[in-house]
């Protein structure tokens, strides 16, 4: 009697190993009913989790079916009167005009199409998700529904930020350079990071993004690269990523920094981004005087031993601009490039501070607009992403050095709502 009087853990280990089968029998019934307790729990935590499932899904379909019917109307009713359009003239009289009412025409009924397919995509997830009503545990078929609603919301999200792709040199392509700071490794090896981050970016995107030059540092990062990003709309959705991006803190090796210096000295890195349009069906439209332009030659090592021309810069004297092109195997080709790359970025600052001609530009005010602070990223001791033109935060810096820099684009597209007429 003293020994069943024992501590409730000794009761349990003797039930455990006794041969007695009143004790076996009595064990057995303690774990069915905690196994049936777990069960329980887990069915709890299931329901409870497809309820949330399932508001989450009605959220993404009520919101596609607001908005694919408006956009198929504005849509339906482009390409109508696009059509009527061409209807009027014969297509002969200006084949350059005609050219370009006909790609928009194909543009038009393009939209249409994927319209009509992401209303399609709502509509199978809205069934899928009255079919998973009939078994509340079927999670499976809910999972199913949410992935779809959530890719045609991507899909909606896209096409609402297109329609704000008005200005100018909007649907161009884009060329986008990235240059070190003046702070050494630190900033050699950030800017090889942000090179990454551009080019994970593309690859999100389904486009690919061509290192067209680049500048390596002994340090094993780079002084200089630059990116040609060939898809249409790649300037209107990156323009808004000039300016420096700022790093500080400590890396805890996302940059391999622990490689070359201690993460716990690590100082602060910069990197200047600049992005101009990369025309992608004709040339810049700009004349600009020979005489207003100093270009200089330089060979490097590199291009001795790979056999391209030596690297050639333009600099457009009465506004301080330069470029360079150092990737082609021809000086003319170099100049060329260099030459398009330097009219392009000029348009863009006549179109800034509103001016028709170069000889209106005010060169005083071009450095102090691309020589802004457009991001800061923060590595320790709290991870943080902060994008100074929009003021938008994200916490998961991990997140946006592997591409996912939506938001920020986002952000600075829809920031021009209020400049679109």
């Amino acid at each position: 009697m003293a020994k069943m009087g024992a501590d409730p853990f000794s009761v349990r280990a003797e039930a455990s190993c006794s041969s007695s089968p009143s004790r076996i029998f009595a064990f057995r019934i303690r774990a069915y009913t905690n196994n049936q307790h777990i069960d329980d729990k887990n069915r709890f935590y299931k329901e409870l989790g497809t309820f949330a499932l399932k508001r989450k899904i009605e959220d993404l379909v009520l919101r596609a079916e607001m908005l694919t019917p408006t956009a198929l109307e504005f849509e339906e009713a482009r390409r109508l009167k696009q059509e009527e359009v061409i209807r009027e003239y014969d297509l002969w009289d200006d084949v350059a005009k005609s050219d370009e009412d006909l790609v928009q025409l194909a543009e038009s009924a393009k939209a249409i199409d994927s319209l009509k397919d992401l209303r399609y995509k709502a509509e199978e997830a809205k069934l899928i998700t009255e079919l998973a009503g009939m078994d509340s545990i079927n999670y499976e078929f809910l999972k199913q529904a949410y992935t779809a609603c959530v890719s045609v919301n991507k899909s909606l999200d896209k096409y609402e930020l297109s329609k704000l792709l008005r200005e100018p040199y909007d649907m161009e392509g884009a060329c986008v350079t990235i240059e070190s700071g003046n702070e050494g490794i630190y900033s050699e090896i950030w800017a090889e990071q942000l090179t990454r981050m551009y080019i994970k970016w593309a690859e999100k995107q389904c486009h690919k993004a061509r290192i067209v030059e680049k500048q390596d540092s002994d340090s094993g990062g780079i002084k200089y690269a630059m990116i040609e990003l060939e898809f249409k709309s790649a300037y209107g959705y990156l323009s808004g990523e000039r300016g420096i991006h700022y790093m500080s803190g400590n890396s805890e090796n996302k940059l391999d920094l622990s490689k070359v210096i201690n993460p716990d000295e690590l100082k602060a890195g910069t990197a200047a981004v600049d992005v101009i349009p990369l025309f992608l069906e004709s040339s810049p439209d700009l004349s600009i005087d020979e005489n207003d332009l100093e270009i200089t030659i330089r060979p490097s090592y590199e291009e001795e031993q790979s056999n391209t021309s030596p690297s050639l810069t333009i600099q457009h004297i009465p506004t301080g601009l330069q470029v360079r092109s150092t990737g082609e195997r021809s000086r003319f080709a170099n100049k060329l490039k260099a030459l398009n790359r330097l009219k392009a970025k000029l348009l863009i600052v006549m179109r800034e501070q509103g001016v028709s001609d170069l000889a209106s530009v005010r060169s005083s005010a071009i450095s102090s607009s691309w020589n802004q602070v457009a991001r800061r990223y923060v590595f320790h001791p709290n991870k943080l992403v902060e994008d100074v033109k929009t003021g938008i935060q994200l916490s998961d810096l991990t997140a946006v050095l592997n591409g996912n820099i939506e938001p920020f684009i986002g952000a600075h597209i829809n920031s021009r709502r209020h400049e679109i007429p």
